[in-house]
């Protein structure tokens, strides 16, 4: 593929990211999204429904998910390094989905501060920006060998 196209489809990717992101409020149930917009520290959880909630979640992680596989395989072409993303995604996926069912579940005020840390792994695509500059690291090592 020639490098300009690829270089507009991963543009196209990264504005994917950013539609996400900018209609999350119509897209995903997410009460949680106005709530740590306030002063979250001092009031009480909202009211949610666990089960859609954890939906909707898990299903804007595996979009932003995808969207990233392709991100990473536009900029490094290797299968090998996406098959490593796929297994770090599923395996951050269970412990972050099940952390974050736990706060859900058990919503005390002194935990809303790292419950809104583990969160942000969920929704928004931070796993791609640590995954773009190792592999990046790793090709120059690989490179240089």
């Amino acid at each position: 593929m020639p490098k300009p196209i690829t270089y507009i489809l991963i543009l196209i990717l990264f504005g994917v990211l950013i539609l996400i992101r900018a209609f999350e409020n119509l897209l995903f149930y997410d009460p949680y999204l106005t709530f740590f917009k306030n002063d979250y520290l001092y009031i009480d959880s909202p009211r949610r429904e666990v089960l859609k909630l954890v939906f909707f979640t898990s299903f804007r992680f595996w979009l932003n998910t995808l969207v990233s596989l392709g991100i990473l395989y536009l900029f490094f072409k290797e299968w090998s390094l996406i098959k490593f993303s796929v297994l770090f995604y599923a395996i951050a996926y269970i412990v972050l989905i099940l952390v974050f069912i736990y706060f859900i579940i058990n919503p005390k005020q002194e935990d809303y501060y790292l419950f809104f840390n583990f969160r942000r792994f969920l929704i928004q695509p931070i796993i791609l920006l640590v995954l773009l500059p190792a592999f990046y690291y790793y090709k120059l090592n690989k490179d240089l060998k």
